[in-house]
């Protein structure tokens, strides 16, 4: 990896042309890490020291089933559908060097910004497609990867075709064997989006000749049905696994309090949500 000392970040800014916001890379104020902003939001924390100190909850449970798939040091094929400031590709490549990555983002400068104000670890295999993620992942036709993140947002409609059981059916499509696809969900109170989402994922999964959906979040969360960040997950990476070892080593994953919903779990919570 990159000697992080010998580089020293700093403050940037640009205006994306296509959500037309304001992107600004800055120091975080809680520690010696860098975030970036958009729209005045924060929306990623890196970690140029430590590519394994993630500091969003979801992105840790994302982390944790990539590593409960596969030996921790076996390199993998991944897409990542929406980039952020490319906190988990820097994971991957730090914990499985030689993994060829893809990342696709609808924001052209977006990339750029983040790559030359904080640059990826050395060897990193990272090929970054622009572009809407569903037209993306048709010029990507012949591609098959060993996980798929879809990491956008999609709440309140923001971007709609990009949810439902016929996008998900797609992104299965993609998944080698052993494969899995990892879906965030940012929802409301009440989390009926995210009861849909699971509903929609199971009976991709069902068509696909997998056993359905996972969910990993906060636990508080999913008790309270509160507003947050929910992790759903399928593909065979997960089926081929005992589904109760798998579960007891996700738990004590966290970051806690942690909940992890095996297939029969998710479907019933989804049900009760209704």
């Amino acid at each position: 990896m990159a000697d992080p000392d010998a580089f020293h970040p700093t403050r940037r800014s640009l205006q994306l042309s296509v959500s037309g916001e304001q992107a600004r890379i800055l120091p975080d104020e809680h520690d010696d890490g860098w975030v970036l902003e958009i729209g005045g939001a924060v929306q990623s924390h890196v970690d140029l020291h430590d590519p394994t100190r993630i500091r969003y909850e979801y992105l840790r449970r994302v982390a944790n089933v990539l590593d409960a798939g596969w030996p921790r040091s076996r390199p993998f094929r991944i897409l990542h559908l929406g980039a952020g400031a490319l906190t988990l590709p820097r994971y991957v490549q730090h914990t499985r060097p030689g993994s060829v990555q893809t990342v696709v983002d609808l924001d052209r400068e977006l990339p750029t910004l983040v790559c030359s104000a904080l640059p990826l670890p050395e060897g990193t295999d990272l090929t970054v497609v622009i572009g809407d993620a569903r037209d993306a992942l048709l010029r990507l036709e012949h591609q098959t990867f060993d996980a798929v993140i879809l990491d956008i947002d999609t709440a309140a409609d923001a971007a709609g075709h990009l949810t439902g059981r016929q996008f998900y059916g797609e992104l299965l499509e993609r998944l080698a064997d052993p494969g899995v696809l990892l879906v965030n969900i940012g929802d409301d109170t009440g989390l009926r989006f995210l009861a849909r989402q699971a509903q929609a994922l199971e009976s991709a999964a069902a068509t696909a000749g997998l056993t359905g959906t996972w969910t990993l979040a906060d636990a508080t969360m999913l008790d309270r049905r509160q507003a947050g960040n929910a992790v759903l997950a399928a593909g065979s990476a997960l089926d081929g696994q005992d589904q109760a070892d798998l579960r007891t080593g996700l738990l004590a994953a966290g970051p806690h309090p942690a909940a992890v919903l095996d297939p029969q779990q998710t479907a019933a919570l989804a049900a009760r949500i209704g």
